[in-house]
């Protein structure tokens, strides 16, 4: 498989092979380019060049805007309308009541929100994909933020797919 550049006008998978792979390496001609793949230097031109293989991951949040979010549900705005309606109509202990137990609410699911928010930072630092790439003619395990556009990739039954690629050539195991 060789993955693809965010240059190209997304139409890679209507060229030929050896044309794909020839747009990929200028330098060599496809079969040859199809045995050795890129070189290391070349590799780290392109992750310089085209940056890192990753998704854009949602903006951050932070412990306000996370705790701000905890009063945005339907049911706890109509309870805060309930306790401001209450106040108004002189019933003090009930819109105490309603807004102490709206407050508890949010305090809870923001403190049970934050930790499996921090749990799940932790796991995606420890968790890190590797993918098979043909580099300087053998066979290397890289993460997937480090594969760059023309990497033969190789992949066997149950891999996952680390970019938008192209299979070049396959065997029935």
């Amino acid at each position: 498989m060789i993955k693809t550049s965010p240059e190209q006008d997304y139409s890679y998978w209507s060229m030929s092979i050896p044309d794909l792979l020839r747009q990929f390496n200028k330098n060599q001609k496809p079969q040859q380019y199809q045995q050795t793949g890129l070189t290391t230097a070349e590799a780290n031109l392109r992750l310089s060049k085209y940056g890192k293989n990753l998704l854009k991951s949602k903006r951050e949040t932070n412990s306000i805007s996370l705790l701000i979010s905890q009063f945005k549900s339907p049911i706890i705005i109509i309870f805060i309308f309930t306790s401001i309606l209450s106040y108004f109509l002189g019933q003090i202990e009930d819109a105490l009541i309603i807004l102490s137990i709206v407050v508890a609410s949010g305090i809870l699911g923001f403190w049970q929100e934050k930790g499996a928010t921090d749990a799940v930072t932790k796991l995606l630092a420890i968790v890190q994909l590797k993918s098979i790439v043909l580099r300087d003619e053998t066979d290397c395990s890289i993460p997937f933020e480090d594969v760059v556009p023309g990497d033969i990739i190789m992949l066997k039954s149950g891999d996952n797919i680390p970019a938008d690629c192209m299979i070049i050539n396959s065997k029935e195991v």
